[in-house]
């Protein structure tokens, strides 16, 4: 059973509004590397100004944040929202890459409403950008989006953007004018309604201009089209599974049927494809866990952990076989089910600079148990073992993501806060292949991991470097370890909503 963070928050609230606090809110899971739920302090009794809403902020970091000694002082009155007081709180963390945007303000109602219904407004697409050749490409679609019914795909660049036709302007000259946030800015806000007129080139050379319009579409983490696959490679077959997301709380059900089918197929090797999954609910990396936990029922998958002063709140979290499903119809958890049991023998876990948090937490926690029989393919992960507790100031929707725990596995390895090649037993280094969809054997970082996987030669990599869809490689060393493929970074706007926060790109 995997709600032991949610429970203990549900207590935190009830015990904090019994003494007389308030700012409860239903009960959102945890986010990062580990952990769960929302432990909610008293709130200020003045109401919801500016001032009361970051003397919130400033008590929850006081009493909750990981890295106490990494905060810095500063005066309310000189900041003019509360994001950028807790950016000047946490500025020492972050100058030490221990909480890289990681603590941020975001309404309660919208980050519970994706939560529980796997949906948000766009396009459907993910765009990253090539800055010094100033070109934007989407590297996924997702099927329900407006932007996949108009023709955008992975591989599709982006070539102009405007309100009409009759201002289109061309991502070059935006780059030129202000740089990605200029191209960001271009496509309007994350708001269903909002038209832009986009000129882009699919993959196979046509050249396409049309009006699309954002709307609410899902964000199903599992692809009907490439989502879960059987690879042949020779006379071996292997379960391939790209799983987009973890911020979905009915994704358990999906993974459950996706690891029921691979045991029945009886697959053992696994491709887990994470490279833009930004993390998410630390309840479906857990349930992940249990389902490639082969016969580990029982054993350490991760332990979380506190600053000294809360370390009574420390937890262990098991391999587990069975768990409680989420019913989006009640936003609560049904009665405990058994779950599958893949039969696992080895993985590769495809990632990028973009595959953070719950991801990292997911490959961290079988190195105790694969140890050479796993693998990092494509190239190093972000570099998040943190993760956050949610505290609500209800009255105000205001809800602050705090840094509050890291996460270390069974061997007590967490501090990949450079990335987790330095602690994978094995790293194949490999390109992101947008000419290619996902699930094609040919997509070099499938077929890097089909390599591994086989036990044929992949050349590691590089120790140290960054993270990044090329590894965050100079243009010399990308060309001298035979990178052909630009670097990507993800475009972000300037103030990203909590989905696009977990899912870098997101437009």
């Amino acid at each position: 059973m995997k709600l032991g963070r949610t429970v203990l928050s549900l207590m935190l609230s009830v015990s904090l509004v019994a003494c007389g606090g308030g700012g409860g809110s239903s009960t959102p899971p945890a986010t990062g590397g580990g952990g769960g739920g929302t432990p909610t302090p008293t709130p200020p009794t003045s109401a919801c100004s500016l001032r009361a809403q970051q003397d919130f902020a400033d008590g929850v970091l006081n009493e909750w944040y990981l890295f106490p000694d990494l905060l810095a002082t500063a005066n309310p009155a000189n900041f003019n929202s509360v994001q950028s007081f807790l950016d000047a709180r946490v500025a020492p963390a972050r100058a030490l890459k221990r909480d890289e945007g990681f603590t941020f303000a975001t309404s309660i109602a919208e980050e519970n409403a994706q939560i529980a219904s796997g949906a948000t407004a766009g396009f459907g697409i993910r765009l990253f950008y090539d800055t010094p050749a100033r070109r934007v490409f989407v590297q996924e679609a997702f099927e329900s989006g407006n932007g996949f019914a108009a023709g955008l795909d992975r591989g599709t660049e982006i070539t102009a953007i405007g309100t009409s036709a009759a201002n289109l302007q061309t991502v070059s000259s935006l780059f030129t004018s202000g740089g990605a946030q200029a191209v960001a800015n271009a496509l309007g806000p994350s708001t269903a309604g909002t038209t832009r007129v986009l000129r882009f080139t699919q993959p196979g050379g046509a050249v396409v201009e049309r009006s699309i319009t954002k709307t609410d579409f899902s964000l199903n983490p599992i692809s009907d089209r490439y989502g879960a696959l059987i690879l042949n490679d020779g006379a071996r077959r292997v379960g391939y599974l790209n799983f987009r997301t973890f911020i979905v709380a009915t994704s358990d059900r999906q993974l459950a049927s996706v690891f029921q089918n691979f045991a029945n197929q009886g697959i053992s090797e696994y491709i887990i494809d994470l490279r833009y999954n930004g993390g998410g609910l630390v309840r479906i990396g857990e349930l992940m866990g249990d389902l490639l936990r082969g016969n580990r029922t029982g054993q350490v998958f991760s332990r979380t952990v506190l600053r000294a002063s809360k370390a009574d709140l420390n937890e262990t979290d098991l391999f587990d076989d069975t768990t409680r499903f989420f019913r989006q119809a009640t936003n609560d958890f049904g009665p405990e089910e058994a779950l599958p049991r893949a039969s696992v023998s080895k993985i590769a876990f495809i990632t990028t600079g973009a595959s953070a948090s719950a991801s990292e937490l997911v490959a961290n926690s079988m190195i105790p148990y694969l140890g050479t029989n796993m693998a990092l393919v494509g190239s190093n992960t972000s570099g998040k073992p943190v993760g956050q507790f949610a505290f609500d100031l209800a009255a105000c929707d205001l809800r602050i993501r705090s840094v509050t725990f890291q996460t270390v596995n069974a061997n007590n390895q967490g501090d990949y806060f450079e990335g987790l090649a330095s602690l994978a037993p094995n790293t194949c280094r490999a390109g992101d292949d947008i000419t290619r969809p996902f699930g094609d054997p040919r997509e070099a970082s499938i077929a890097a991991a089909l390599d591994f996987l086989a036990g044929r030669a992949c050349t590691p990599i590089t120790a140290g470097s960054a993270g990044g869809i090329a590894g965050g490689l100079s243009e010399g060393q990308r060309a001298r370890q035979g990178l052909d493929l630009p670097e990507r970074i993800p475009l972000q706007p300037e103030r990203p909503s909590y989905v696009q926060r977990e899912m870098p790109g997101l437009f």
